[in-house]
C-alpha cells in the first residue's frame, strides 16, 4: 500500500525537511550543538531533540517518563511543557548519540510511510491527550519540521530550502491563520481590507477582508482601497508569523501603506505559532 494521495504532499515535505536537518547537523562539532537558535529557549540540540521526539510519537512510541526542571523560564503554557519533555530528556546526549538517533528515526518513519494505508480522516493522538485526524497530524508535521529546519539554518548560517515543499505547506498554514489575526486579534474595522504582498523565494498577494459583522476571510484578489498594505519578503514573513522576531527588529524590511496604527496592531499580533 502507498500513502493516500491527499497525504503524499505532507509526507514528502516533512521527509525532505528532516533529511535536510540530518545533513545540516551531521558534521557539527560537539560545541556547535549548543548554539542558540531563533526558536525561543532552544539550542540546535534542543530542536533536533524535538524533531526526534515528535517523530517517535508519530511512530507510536510511549512518551518518556521525565520530570522537567523548574528553571525553564521559556515554558509559559501546558503545550510548551508537553513539547519540552522530549527535548529535556535529550539535553545531555552527545553529538553522535543525536545523529544516530535521528538517522534511526528517519529509517523507521520511511518504513511506516511506505506501509501507510490509513485514511486521512483516521483519528490519531495529539499533544496533551487530544485527538486529531491523520491528515491534520501530517500537515502540522510538515509545517513544524520546515520551520525548525529554518531555525537551524539561521543558527548555523546555512540558508536554503526557502522554496521547498515544506515552505509551500508553511505558506498555506500561516495564511489560514491571517483572517483571525486581522479581524479579531488586531480589531479590524468592519467592512475593511488588508493586503499582504510577499516577495522572494515564495511570492504571493493576499487580501484579508473583514465583513460588516467583523468576520475575516482571505482571497487572492486585490483590494481597490485597503486600510493597510504590508509588503515584506518571505523570510521576514515567516520569522514574524512564527514568533522568531518582533516587527520592531525588522522594521526596515516591512513597507507599510495606509493606517499606521492599525498596521502596528496587526504586526503586534502577527505571531500565530504557540
Amino acid at each position: 500500500m502507498t500513502v493516500h494521495p491527499s497525504l503524499q504532499n505532507y509526507t514528502d515535505a516533512a521527509t525532505h525537511s528532516i533529511e535536510a536537518i540530518a545533513e545540516l547537523v551531521k558534521p557539527l562539532a560537539e560545541s556547535e550543538w549548543n548554539r542558540r537558535t531563533p526558536c525561543p529557549g532552544w539550542s540546535v540540540r534542543d530542536i533536533v531533540s524535538h524533531v526526534i521526539g515528535m517523530e517517535c510519537e508519530m511512530l507510536g512510541d510511549p512518551r518518556p517518563i521525565h520530570s522537567l526542571p523548574r528553571d525553564l523560564y521559556h515554558l509559559r503554557s501546558d503545550f510548551a511543557r508537553y513539547m519540552e519533555m522530549q527535548v529535556d530528556v535529550r539535553r545531555h546526549h552527545t553529538a553522535p548519540e543525536m545523529t544516530s538517533e535521528l538517522e534511526y528515526v528517519l529509517i523507521r518513519r520511511a518504513r511506516q510511510i511506505r506501509n501507510e494505508s490509513r485514511a486521512p480522516e483516521t483519528t490519531v493522538r495529539a499533544p496533551l491527550g487530544a485527538e486529531q485526524t491523520l491528515e491534520t497530524a501530517l500537515h502540522l508535521r510538515a509545517f513544524d519540521v520546515w520551520v525548525h529546519e529554518q531555525d537551524l539554518r539561521a543558527a548555523l548560517g546555512q540558508p536554503g530550502n526557502l522554496d521547498s515543499a515544506g515552505a509551500l505547506v508553511t505558506r498555506d498554514t500561516l495564511l489560514a491563520a491571517l483572517p483571525k489575526v486581522v479581524a479579531k486579534d488586531a480589531g479590524a474595522p468592519a467592512s475593511s481590507a488588508v493586503v499582504l504582498d510577499v516577495h522572494g523565494p515564495v511570492e504571493f498577494l493576499r487580501t484579508v477582508r473583514v465583513d460588516a459583522e467583523g468576520r475575516g476571510s482571505i482571497d487572492g484578489a486585490p483590494s481597490l482601497g485597503p486600510a493597510v498594505t504590508l509588503s515584506l519578503d518571505w523570510e521576514t514573513y515567516v520569522r514574524l508569523a512564527c514568533g522568531r522576531v518582533r516587527h520592531a527588529a525588522v522594521a526596515d524590511r516591512i513597507k507599510i501603506e495606509g493606517d499606521q496604527e492599525f498596521a502596528a496592531a496587526i504586526l503586534d499580533n502577527f505571531a500565530v505559532t504557540p
